[in-house]
């Protein structure tokens, strides 16, 4: 059984495991419809009853798809805002932005209170639903808009949060907050006021924890949840290791990054732990965390989680990632013992 955890700021219950959509956008391969609708009925048969999506993921296709699958049942939702979907006409590559057979759109950027508002009701729309719970800003932050980043911060602050802030008092969503691939944006937003939850794509990992320095310590402090998204970097621990077209941060993994993962797997083998085990389980161990979202497509990739989820983990796998200078010395870790249901 799955246990949940309260986000401390809005007291909503999240599931520890939840389902990334990206997937199911067609990011980097088609999906076919079944497989989605069995992807969505497996997780929620398990009890993973919390979904994140957005309007970029195969622009409108991931959350069609999430809405036709949680119809007729209870769920949490977090979708997006940040981007708008306009039409296009004419012939389309088969590969836009990295999804594979997307809808008929391009995404536009928008922060503004009125675009805020414009996502949030489109985003209804497209999930066949007259309430979303969560909303949270997409991909806001330098790395994605670089010398434009003032710019856009602006655009937000001066209109979007508005809008947010005018939903969750409407009662029209329960909470919001952002979904970031980066730690630099999130404590610039939390100097304008706290988060209900940050959604942190890759920055708190079995690879890289440098989230514990400055962001994770100020969310506890100021009462925002974290979801982890993207624990295994993209895919990179996923597997028992690195192949060879390895992503990290959704591109060829470079050298000192395989050479990470590779020594990883490597004790994980030591102790017969798969790496997704230890790397979907390890995120779970910080307090600040109350839940993940991996990406799924399938019913067994559902299935093959739900396994590293409840697999059990010696202690002495930690310490020894440890003691090789492979995990910082001060990384919260999961008991060895796993108990059926924990909750927090």
């Amino acid at each position: 059984m799955i246990a949940t955890r309260r986000l401390p700021g809005c007291g909503l219950q999240l599931p520890e495991l939840g389902i990334g959509t990206a997937p199911l956008g067609n990011l980097y391969r088609s999906v076919s419809d079944a497989d989605a609708a069995a992807a969505i009925a497996t997780a929620l048969d398990a009890g993973m009853r919390y979904a994140d999506t957005a309007p970029y993921y195969g622009f409108g296709l991931a959350e069609k798809r999430l809405g036709a699958g949680l119809a007729g049942h209870s769920a949490i939702v977090s979708t997006k805002v940040g981007r708008l979907l306009e039409p296009l006409e004419g012939p389309l590559a088969a590969e836009r932005h990295g999804f594979r057979s997307a809808e008929p759109f391009e995404p536009v950027y928008d922060y503004s209170y009125d675009g805020v508002l414009r996502s949030h009701e489109a985003s209804l729309a497209r999930l066949g639903v007259d309430r979303i719970d969560v909303l949270l800003v997409h991909d806001i932050g330098r790395t994605t808009h670089g010398d434009r980043h003032a710019e856009r911060m602006a655009q937000l602050t001066g209109g979007g949060l508005r809008a947010l802030e005018r939903l969750r008092g409407e009662g029209a969503i329960t909470a919001f907050g952002i979904g970031v691939n980066e730690c630099e944006v999130a404590l610039e937003l939390l100097d304008h006021g706290p988060l209900d939850l940050i959604l942190l794509a890759g920055r708190y990992t079995l690879l890289e924890q440098g989230a514990m320095d400055v962001l994770l310590p100020r969310c506890t402090a100021m009462g925002t949840g974290i979801v982890i998204g993207g624990p295994y970097n993209s895919g990179i621990l996923a597997g028992q290791g690195p192949g060879p077209n390895a992503r990290y941060n959704y591109e060829a993994a470079p050298d000192p990054v395989v050479a990470k993962a590779r020594a990883i797997a490597a004790v994980c083998a030591r102790h017969d732990v798969a790496l997704g085990a230890a790397a979907l389980q390890f995120v779970l161990a910080h307090p600040a965390v109350v839940s993940v979202v991996p990406g799924l497509a399938s019913a067994g990739e559902v299935a093959e989680t739900l396994a590293r989820y409840a697999a059990g983990i010696p202690a002495r796998l930690w310490a020894e990632l440890k003691q090789e200078g492979l995990l910082r010395a001060d990384a919260p870790v999961p008991p060895e013992t796993k108990l059926e249901v924990r909750t927090a």
